[in-house]
């Protein structure tokens, strides 16, 4: 694949500095760790190898990469890596695509109290997948699900989802059969908008009520109980965004869809056209216009600043597992559901029950670009940024 011509790290390499200078004070620690990190991935900075090809003899210097979460360049092994341990865990039962998403009014709230409203979000559409699933007007069973974060729109701006992967069936409640959902309907998206509308709007207001919610500038006077009270009151009422996508073909799709959604980032350096004049033009999907590409051009202080947006809290998750697919029993879970469908059992590594997300990947050498043999490393050596490996020689047998 063709290295993309114009990336991230360039735009931030070239305009960071002095969009930092320009924006003294408003900047986070976590966004400048995220920027230095993209800024120093793959450099000398960071350190790296010598490598040599063990057929042509081919010799490369590789880069250590900065293992960022934020970094678009540094996802794909991390994904890889997730995908993994994620294959002997897929039933073979459809699978389907749902997506609950924070009304434009929340989303001030939500930027200025990330982890907490982010949280929220999380569990808000857990519990409503899982309690509705459990009526037995509706399913009746008990259902596992993976649930993704994205906080982003195609044009960059603060737009909080979360994607749920959830199998077309669960577990009955006496834990003897499998109970499958109707062909292609999983549940109603209108009873799911609902539910979610009450328990999220519950929620945010039990956190306002602990004193847990913070509030700057413009959103300042909802720290007032009766003004917070008064700006939800509309959404108790309002159209809240719940849609299912068509059911996957198979564990092949679902990985697929996966491999694209887990680890993606706010925009991949595949959609960047150009950085000339100081701004930057980059392609983007109007879902609003019929799924049309378009092109817009923000300067380049703006790009950085909504890309910024999206960075994440220190230790918040956005791949979390709920129901059957809770860390705490998955793999017990899982067994139970092989056995319930009378499909063979697949040995899960206990170890590999974790929250789903990975800060980042290991260097993983390309083959040779000369004759596509394998690459063996001859040393290691320091870069002014890196953890301290010194020069260490290989034993080139």
């Amino acid at each position: 694949m063709p290295q993309p011509k114009l990336e991230v790290a360039d735009i931030l390499r070239r305009h960071g500095e002095a969009w930092r200078t320009a924006n003294a004070g408003h900047v986070s620690l976590a966004q400048r760790r995220v920027m230095t990190a993209i800024e120093i991935c793959r450099t000398a900075a960071l350190g790296g190898h010598v490598e040599r090809c063990e057929d042509c003899a081919h010799m490369r210097i590789a880069y250590n990469s900065c293992r960022n979460r934020h970094c678009n360049k540094c996802q794909w092994s991390a994904a890889q890596e997730w995908l993994e341990a994620r294959k002997a865990e897929l039933l073979p039962v459809p699978y389907f695509h749902v997506v609950f998403t924070l009304p434009a009014k929340i989303r001030g709230i939500a930027y200025q109290n990330n982890a907490k409203v982010c949280g929220l979000l999380f569990k808000a559409a857990a519990d409503t997948l899982t309690i509705i699933a459990a009526d037995p007007k509706h399913l009746g069973a008990a259902i596992g699900l993976t649930a993704v974060l994205h906080t982003w729109g195609q044009r960059l701006d603060y737009h909080p989802h979360v994607h749920c992967i959830v199998p077309g069936g669960g577990i009955a409640p006496n834990g003897e059969r499998w109970v499958r959902c109707r062909p292609k309907f999983l549940l109603s998206v209108k009873v799911l908008s609902r539910l979610f509308r009450r328990l999220f709007l519950e929620g945010l207001e039990a956190l306002h009520a602990a004193g847990e919610l913070q509030f700057f500038t413009h959103l300042d006077p909802l720290r007032d109980p009766r003004s917070f009270r008064a700006y939800l009151a509309p959404l108790h009422k309002g159209k809240w965004v719940v849609y299912a996508k068509q059911p996957f073909a198979g564990p092949a799709q679902v990985l697929a869809y996966l491999a694209r959604y887990t680890h993606r980032v706010a925009i991949a350096n595949s959609r960047l056209l150009s950085l000339s004049d100081g701004k930057v033009r980059f392609r983007w999907r109007d879902y609003k216009d019929d799924n049309k590409s378009k092109v817009m051009t923000l300067e380049a202080g703006e790009f950085i600043r909504r890309f910024l947006l999206h960075v994440l809290p220190d230790g918040f998750h956005r791949i979390r597992h709920y129901g059957l697919f809770a860390n705490g029993h998955r793999a017990d879970k899982l067994a139970l559901c092989r056995k319930l469908l009378e499909v063979a059992p697949v040995s899960v590594d206990r170890n590999s029950e974790d929250h789903g997300d990975h800060s980042g990947p290991q260097n993983v050498s390309p083959p040779c670009p000369c004759c596509g043999g394998r690459m063996k490393i001859l040393e290691t050596f320091d870069g002014a940024l890196s953890r301290p490996y010194h020069v260490r020689k290989f034993d080139s047998s």
